[in-house]
């Protein structure tokens, strides 16, 4: 222990003496801790934390399973299915259904909109959450005629209940109903997204049909069932209202709610994690690059120890020693870094990330920052360390005398270092060129409107004051016509969903004179309900027949619009104007056939990334929801300045209705590019400081070697070298390097670019622009930080390099 001491002690005068070289290494390496220790905060927040429920790896989501066009494996259930599995279930403890949205919030100075979930009585008793004060959910809470209740969040309770330690028993008013609230959820639980502030219990009613499709499912699995035999026994099961058709195959699909909730994110996150730990390499063979150099001018010194009787693992020890505190400087220099890093995170992440708001500093990240350290020591550290204990005179004399030439092994380290860095740089280069390919073919796609001057509002009329259709629909036809006659309104419309990402709702459908199918296997499409100048104030161009107009009243015949996509689908080759279809299918033979009157053009509900479903539109007069969003086109300028005159107007017909989530459709567009432009950002910045410091890397390499033949160059020129000769030779060395990392990095970068599939739009892992740009962009910087070495050594004097010698 006293001789360790002793080497710290000598390792820190040493780096004290040498501070232009110790600042040097300890910003390359604060870099890379930093950025390395700020990505894990978020990986640790989003992925490791423990989830706020009781066993989560029993807690699974349950959806169906239908085609990609129609949601995938993520199809909702209907109240019917939830129902008949809950009677047939044989593999859960518990289960429950659930459905996110908002409620209207009357109890303040002004009326709020807050995210909330309306679920089940077994909700909480299968995700496995307790509450903080009061109970949750108990049997009966669900029944149609149980008097409402709803468990509130944390922020709920401090925000609106004032932190009420008597909270438990108050009423608040949600969308113009009385609720009793029975328990307060503690800090942090929040399910099934971050904006959730309350969860009310979903009232079940037998349901009339099978659709529509809006739920969850959510269950417990019993002790020693798994997932996958779940899922088995939940598909054998026949249909109940058919119970002579064959078993429902692979109609349902069950996912963990770790899955479910960091499923989307998971690959980003680990591609981030990757891409800052190969930063973390590339600076750590910079600092090696200067171990080695100050390992040379050290050479006396080493010798000297070696001659008085240090052994080679003694002098390892004490250079060891010296890298391992530079690797603290670094580690601590970055974890400060890191702080500063994280709520940059925060500033450019999106807002839908589960959990990310918790990324921070805790024990887990500092464990992280300090075995990062202790590696990277170790690293950049034990190549030098033995290079340096291997010298003693009489080998100083064979490889470092007169010619002052540096020795041939450690060259070729220093060699090899610098083709590392170009390899892993490259690496990162095209995996940046990937996603950042992937996000301008993303932002090339067509949402199918014109999301200029156009602004969004959403609005929900409760249903216990407005229960009558006629009572919805005659306030959105005044509040429509109030806003379009506003100065600066070009046009105004209110619809059920919002593209490019806000669809809730789709429903199966049947063509008039088609053959009937099973049921369960209807076609599915996004079902939408819109007012007349909805197309128009999009910009969503009319292909064949009319839009809707104020003549599409309740008492006029039942009409729809269908959009392109199913018109192909469903109608190839014919024209689909004056044809009949209707929502639902042979379970709902009373439901009225409607005349297509018109196809519009494809509209992405459900992601820019995602393929256009096949979609009909409803006129509202017709069927008149009560949620619903406002589109309003301004004539000229920015859409944000109607902002207060449209809320106006929705609080001129009822002054408890809030004004919601109010955004421009642009706005709307970039949010639905957040995560791919988050991830594209980062790896991206990643990349570029991995070029930086490859470059620096193979600047360093070759000025060094300039500055270690000095004499043979000198003797190359007076034999009668030309100075082009000379920058031939310095070039042609970095030539070499730069050529030998780029064949390495376009191994390493085939290998690794695969397991970012998952993460492109519209472009291969393989693309060969990107494999072929990069590489040359590489190359041509490289070559760029070769140049300066290269002429240095035109401008030696050969006079003077045999004098020095």
């Amino acid at each position: 222990m006293r001789t360790l001491l002793h080497d710290v002690r000598y390792g820190f005068r040493v780096l004290v003496k040498r501070p232009g070289f110790t600042a040097v290494a300890v910003v390359a390496l604060a870099l890379g801790i930093g950025a390395n220790t700020a990505i894990f905060s978020v990986v640790n927040a989003v992925l490791l934390r423990p989830l706020p429920f009781a066993e989560p790896e029993r807690v699974m989501l349950v959806w169906l399973r239908g085609a990609e066009a129609a949601g995938g494996d993520r199809v909702p259930l209907s109240v019917a299915d939830f129902l008949d599995w809950r009677a047939q279930n044989q593999s859960f403890e518990k289960v429950a259904a659930f459905t996110g949205g908002y409620f209207n919030y009357t109890g303040g100075p002004t009326p709020e909109r807050v995210g909330g979930v309306a679920a089940t009585a077994d909700f909480f008793d299968a995700l496995g959450g307790r509450p903080a004060m009061g109970r949750t959910f108990q049997p009966g809470d669900d029944s149609p005629d149980a008097s409402p209740v709803v468990v509130v969040s944390h922020a709920f309770w401090r925000k609106h209940l004032g932190s009420d330690p008597q909270a438990v028993g108050r009423a608040v008013t949600l969308d113009n109903r009385p609720y009793t609230v029975v328990g307060v959820m503690p800090a942090g639980f929040a399910f099934p997204s971050q904006d959730v502030e309350l969860w009310a219990a979903y009232q079940v009613r037998p349901p009339s049909r099978r659709g529509p499709y809006f739920l969850a499912g959510l269950a417990r699995l019993k002790p020693g069932v798994t997932a996958e035999q779940a899922r088995a026994a939940l598909n054998a099961t026949p249909d109940p209202e058919h119970p002579e058709a064959r078993p429902q195959g692979d109609r349902f699909t069950v996912l963990p709610v770790g899955e479910y909730l960091t499923g989307d994110v998971r690959p980003a996150l680990l591609v981030l994690l990757g891409a800052v730990a190969l930063v973390l390499l590339i600076a750590c063979a910079n600092v090696a690059h200067l171990l080695l150099a100050r390992a040379a001018s050290r050479e006396k010194e080493l010798c000297i120890r070696a001659a008085l009787g240090a052994g080679r693992w003694r002098i390892a020890r004490q250079l060891l020693t010296e890298s391992l505190l530079l690797a603290l400087a670094g580690g601590v220099t970055g974890l400060l870094l890191s702080v500063w890093g994280i709520d940059l995170l925060l500033w450019v992440s999106p807002e839908n990330v589960h959990r990310l708001g918790e990324a921070g500093i805790d024990a887990r990240v500092l464990a992280w920052t300090a075995g990062v350290s202790l590696l990277s020591g170790l690293a950049f550290g034990l190549a030098p360390a033995l290079q340096g204990s291997r010298s003693n005179l009489s080998d100083a004399l064979k490889e470092g005398g007169r010619g002052g030439t540096e020795g041939r092994g450690r060259r070729r380290l220093r060699d090899a270092l610098a083709v590392a860095e170009i390899a892993l740089a490259l690496m990162l280069l095209v995996g940046a060129g990937l996603l950042l390919r992937s996000f301008v073919r993303l932002q090339r796609v067509d949402a199918g409107i014109n999301p200029e001057r156009v602004l969004t509002m959403q609005v929900s009329l409760p249903l216990t004051k407005y229960a009558e259709t006629r009572q919805r629909a005659e306030f959105y036809r005044q509040l429509v016509e109030r806003v379009a006659g506003l100065a600066g309104v070009e046009s105004a419309a209110a619809s059920s969903s919002l593209p490019p990402d806000l669809l809730s709702v789709a429903d199966s459908f049947s063509i008039e004179g088609r053959p009937s199918v099973p049921p369960g296997e209807e076609p599915v499409g996004s079902l939408l309900v819109v007012t007349p100048d909805y197309f128009r104030a999009l910009g969503v161009p009319v292909v064949r027949g009319r839009a809707f107009t104020d003549a599409d009243r309740a008492d006029a015949p039942r009409v729809c619009i269908i959009n392109e996509a199913l018109a192909r689908q469903f109608f190839p080759g014919e024209d689909p104007v004056g044809k009949r279809l209707k929502q639902g299918g042979a379970d709902r033979p009373n439901n009225t056939f409607m005349e297509i009157v018109g196809v519009v053009g494809d509209v992405r509900y459900e992601g820019l990334h995602a393929p256009v479903q096949p979609a009909y539109y409803y006129p509202h007069q017709q069927s008149p929801w009560g949620d619903m969003s406002l589109v309003v086109r301004s004539a000229a300028g920015d859409p944000r300045a109607l902002a207060p005159a449209v809320r106006e107007a929705l609080w001129s017909l009822d002054r408890d209705l809030p004004a919601a989530r109010i955004r421009t459709a642009e706005e709307l567009m970039s949010a639905s590019v957040a995560q791919p432009r988050f991830r594209t950002l980062l790896v991206s910045v990643f990349s570029g400081l991995a070029l930086l410091l490859a470059a620096v890397g193979i600047y360093g390499v070759l000025s060094y070697t300039v500055a270690q033949r000095t004499h043979e160059i000198g003797v190359r020129v007076a034999l009668g070298a030309q100075v082009r000769d000379v920058f031939r030779l310095v070039l042609g060395q970095g030539l070499r390097l730069v050529l030998a990392g780029v064949g390495l990095g376009l191994a390493g970068a085939f290998a690794l670019t695969r397991v970012m599939s998952g993460l492109l739009f519209g472009v291969s892992s393989t693309d060969l622009v990107t494999f072929a740009g990069v590489p040359l962009l590489l190359a041509l910087v490289a070559l760029a930080a070769c140049y300066v070495p290269a002429r240095r050594a035109m401008k030696v004097d050969p006079v003077e390099a045999l004098r020095y010698e």
